[in-house]
């Protein structure tokens, strides 16, 4: 595995502005390992882990609530309740407040939801939002917009998007979301592997961190190499690599 230059580490600086950790993984409902998933989330020290896939059945926020606490994390905001995305913060995170959305139920495919909050670190203030889009084109492009909207109704300046898209780059819904209103981390500042499935065949990038405009991407990309995340962890873990990205806030 190539080594990769590690990321700025989280911080506030003296003018209220902070260096913050986003992690995205689609964590297949916690069937794999469990303990590879967590040193994995653990290695990559994040401020917020945008979850997909969060387990929603039974005692579904006990499971959720063991991920976090093994990784040093809390339960922010998600999983049942919006219908499989979730947010888990670090003890860094100032909470303002959290919303879950269901999105528009097409009969004969999954339910879909937005785990959302607003954070504060330091003098910054964001906007933050998990989702899972759809496996039908059009109902992935009709999401798209709804989280274009969502992000625009939070009352924040400065937001982060993440999640497991199931479309690639040169997709409708992807297009639609970098046109002119988010900034996709990876083009920005590509950092560490680019493609996020499968583990065992890494061959595209269908997860993805976008940010509203102001926010400065310091590097975003799948961690390889970087300490204490390994391979057979990472093959471990669930059916999807991570994004890790860092990102630098204004203050507000």
């Amino acid at each position: 595995m190539a080594t990769t230059p590690l990321l700025p580490d989280s911080r506030t600086e003296p003018d209220g502005s902070a260096v913050i950790r986003v992690l995205s993984y689609n964590i297949r409902s916690m069937r794999d390992d469990t303990a590879a998933l967590a040193r994995v989330i653990t290695a990559c020290a994040p401020d917020l882990v945008l979850v997909q896939e969060a387990p929603r059945f039974f005692r579904w926020r006990k499971k959720l609530a063991r991920l976090a606490s093994a990784s040093g994390l809390m339960i922010l905001s998600g999983g049942a309740t919006a219908a499989g995305p979730a947010i888990l913060c670090s003890l860094r995170t100032t909470v303002e407040r959290t919303e879950d959305v269901l999105l528009p139920l097409t009969p004969g495919l999954h339910r879909r939801g937005f785990a959302t909050a607003v954070v504060r670190f330091g003098g910054a203030r964001l906007g933050v939002l998990s989702c899972h889009l759809s496996l039908q084109k059009d109902e992935r492009y009709a999401q798209g917009g709804l989280l274009l909207d969502r992000l625009a109704g939070m009352g924040v300046e400065h937001a982060v998007a993440g999640g497991d898209l199931n479309e690639r780059p040169d997709g409708r819904t992807f297009r639609r979301l970098t046109g002119e209103e988010l900034t996709d981390c990876w083009a920005a500042a590509p950092w560490g592997g680019e493609y996020t499935s499968t583990p065992a065949d890494p061959h595209q990038r269908i997860d993805a961190l976008f940010t509203t405009k102001g926010v400065e991407v310091l590097g975003c990309g799948v961690p390889l190499g970087q300490p204490g995340v390994t391979e057979a962890d990472l093959g471990a873990a669930t059916d999807h690599l991570p994004v890790l990205a860092a990102l630098r806030l204004p203050a507000t």
